[in-house]
């Protein structure tokens, strides 16, 4: 590596969507203009568009990076083959509208010879690439590092949760250091590739069809809380010096194609613009809840949002449960009995979730889908009814959704999966009628 520093000690850039600016060699970056006729050291300027070039000024995501080789430079693509990665709905499988449940995909067999972008499996998904709709959930199954291969993702932005194992994730624009209990976002049609220092490794992905992700509004709430800007943090320039030879592999209207290229893609030098990928560490989430009586909708716990055509109603929202403290007065704590109008993906990625302090565990995962009864199991159901209401902390537990306003289609993958849960509807056959008059 050519700025070797910038890779050891994992630096960063504040904030989320700021106008960034960094350089690997001092001079790198041009002063004034962002196309000057020669840029400095002979660098390649080129521009990466996240948006149209007329999408309003405070949605417009673009940046100018300078680089050594352009990345048009690279050999012819062929088909490429990876099974388990779908995109879009499943339009021939007939769902029953019923909860779904799959315990921890297993990490032996396969899956020590499987990197991250071979190890990734869709379990359900929505809405459509080609339209710019919807988003997949996947899990990613890991145990080999991406070493002389690159990814690109044309379909869609990727929001990474990991779940076991420690992830290095090198960008066009330097290198994110991403650790169970953060998550990075990474931007469509960027190019990255994945190491897993602690090896075998799990973890689960939102493929972002639709509009990018975003800090949500916070209206009544004020200036601050939840996620803050200032906590997510981009990369700082680094390059490979001579990477050598890569494989490029590239996901673009759904299928996967392969390319052989001579250099890194790895080799900006120099960058500038609001976009970026970015890393998010959850324990900085301010978490607010009622302090009285009864508790707020779950879309209090938004870090991110995606928003579709109708106001209010997302194409994703990227919804965490962390640690949080409980203290409302005669309150039924847990989540609520309720049918959703959204459709809900969740996984854990520790602890215990307070609804299924027993069927649900790390690297989980249920599908609730719009108007399908959920909640509480027998359980949790029985001691939160009965339990003394004293203020008490939810300590050492990290569960997320995937919220889209459009249905969940499972892939047969998911559907066959030994990890399905076909006895997930028993932890609520023991809730008798109660009724006392």
């Amino acid at each position: 590596m050519t700025n070797p520093t910038a890779h050891t000690e994992r630096r960063y850039q504040s904030g989320f969507g700021n106008e960034y600016a960094s350089e690997a060699v001092a001079g790198a970056l041009p002063q004034g203009r962002n196309n000057p006729q020669r840029a400095p050291f002979d660098l390649y300027t080129e521009l990466l568009s996240g948006t149209a070039f007329t999408a309003p000024r405070h949605e417009n995501r673009r940046s100018w990076l300078y680089r050594r080789q352009p990345s048009v430079v690279s050999g012819r693509y062929q088909p490429y083959a990876q099974a388990h990665w779908t995109t879009g709905a499943g339009r021939e499988i007939a769902l029953p509208p019923e909860p779904l449940r799959w315990h921890p995909m297993p990490l032996e067999g396969g899956a020590a010879a499987a990197d991250f972008i071979d190890g990734m499996h869709t379990i359900a998904a929505n809405g459509d690439a080609e339209s710019q709709v919807g988003i997949g959930s996947l899990m990613y199954l890991a145990g080999r590092s991406m070493d002389q291969r690159a990814f690109v993702n044309a379909d869609g932005e990727m929001l990474v949760v990991p779940q076991q194992g420690r992830l290095v994730i090198t960008t066009e624009l330097g290198v994110l250091d991403v650790k169970p209990g953060e998550i990075a976002l990474l931007p469509r049609g960027m190019a990255f590739k994945v190491a897993l220092p602690d090896g075998l490794s799990r973890g689960y992905v939102c493929e972002n069809y639709g509009a990018h992700f975003r800090l949500p509004e916070l209206g009544p709430i004020g200036s601050n809380g939840l996620a803050n800007a200032r906590d997510f943090q981009a990369p700082v320039a680094a390059f490979e010096d001579d990477g050598g030879a890569y494989e490029l592999v590239k996901k673009f209207g759904g299928r996967f194609w392969k390319a052989p290229a001579r250099q890194s893609p790895f080799n900006v030098v120099a960058w500038h613009g609001n976009l970026a990928p970015v890393k998010y560490d959850t324990a900085n989430f301010m978490v607010i809840g009622s302090i009285s009586f009864d508790h707020p909708d779950p879309s209090i716990f938004t870090v991110l949002t995606s928003p579709s055509d109708t106001p209010g109603t997302a194409n994703c929202d990227f919804v965490i449960f962390p640690p949080r403290w409980m203290v409302m007065e005669n309150t039924f704590r847990p989540p609520w009995f309720h049918r959703n109008l959204m459709s809900e993906f969740m996984g854990l990625v520790l602890g215990e979730y307070d609804a299924k302090p027993g069927g649900f565990k790390p690297g989980g995962a249920s599908l609730h889908n719009c108007m399908v009864p959920h909640g509480p199991d027998e359980e949790a159901f029985d001691k939160a009814t009965h339990a003394d209401l004293k203020p008490h902390k939810l300590d050492n537990t990290l569960a997320f959704m995937f919220e889209s306003r459009y249905r969940f289609i499972p892939t047969d993958f998911a559907l066959k999966s030994p990890a399905l849960d076909t006895d997930y509807a028993d932890c609520w056959a023991g809730l008798k009628d109660q009724f006392k008059p």
